[in-house]
């Protein structure tokens, strides 16, 4: 099943501040009230349930955070600037703000929850599991990795009875497609930094989230995996403007 159509309105009342900025934000049902995701961008969303605003990986580049809601629960998947933007995090951080982040992480910004590889911790009412991130295949010049194994983090995330994951930067790795009862999943689609449009249709196929939201695609075509997924009745593709 496809859907391409544009995010879905919903009552005034109930959009997020982002909306105003002029990002998509798609609003699904809970068994304990509505999700809100709002699409800044890249590697960048927001989500909000149960009246907590949740940022993963904001980056300056993509919005304006001085004008978006302050970060309840803050959650950054690796190192890198575009997802470890310490600029755009102290517009959304405050005393009260949860930070769950990777050791790597840590050595930039203190103050912040590290998450290993396979923990599972409940942050700010928030179960939230990390699954490892990293390249199988895509190597720098030097024979290195983009994202070495053991140091970047995807997280799924429990919201009532929907388990959303966010990959981070990886490649479809054993891990991701040992990953069960996904309502949810943003999977990355940029060469060569992440997976090509194959990898993401293999992982999707193995795993089968219900929903798969291609994030963090850059130029990638992405009408490509919207193809390759057409036949699975199983998971509905949602493409959304996140380059």
């Amino acid at each position: 099943m496809i859907s391409i159509q544009p995010a879905m309105l919903f009552a005034l009342l109930a959009l997020p501040a982002s909306a105003q900025e002029g990002f998509e934000t798609d609003v699904i049902k809970t068994s304990c009230g509505n999700l809100a995701i709002t699409f800044i961008g890249h590697g960048s969303l927001m989500l909000k349930f149960d009246d907590k605003n949740i940022h993963i990986d904001p980056f300056s580049k993509l919005a304006d955070y001085s004008r978006l809601p302050k970060a309840d629960l803050l959650l950054i998947t690796h190192e890198h600037q575009d997802h470890l933007d310490l600029a755009a995090i102290e517009l959304i951080r405050t005393k009260d703000t949860k930070v769950v982040l990777t050791e790597k992480c840590a050595e930039k910004l203190s103050g912040g929850l590290v998450m290993k590889n396979g923990d599972s911790k409940t942050v700010a009412g928030i179960a939230i599991e990390a699954v490892p991130a990293y390249n199988l295949l895509h190597k720098r010049e030097n024979g290195q990795p983009f994202h070495p194994k053991g140091q970047g983090n995807g997280y799924v995330l429990t919201c009532a009875d929907k388990r959303i994951y966010i990959a981070g930067d990886t490649e479809n790795t054993l891990e991701m497609k040992a990953l069960k009862n996904i309502d949810i999943a943003f999977l990355p689609m940029n060469l060569p930094y992440t997976m090509s449009f194959e990898m993401v249709a293999e992982a999707a196929q193995a795993f089968k989230p219900k929903r798969l939201y291609p994030y963090h695609f850059g130029d990638t075509e992405t009408s490509r995996i919207v193809a390759l997924l057409k036949d699975n009745k199983e998971i509905e593709v949602r493409i959304r403007k996140m380059q």
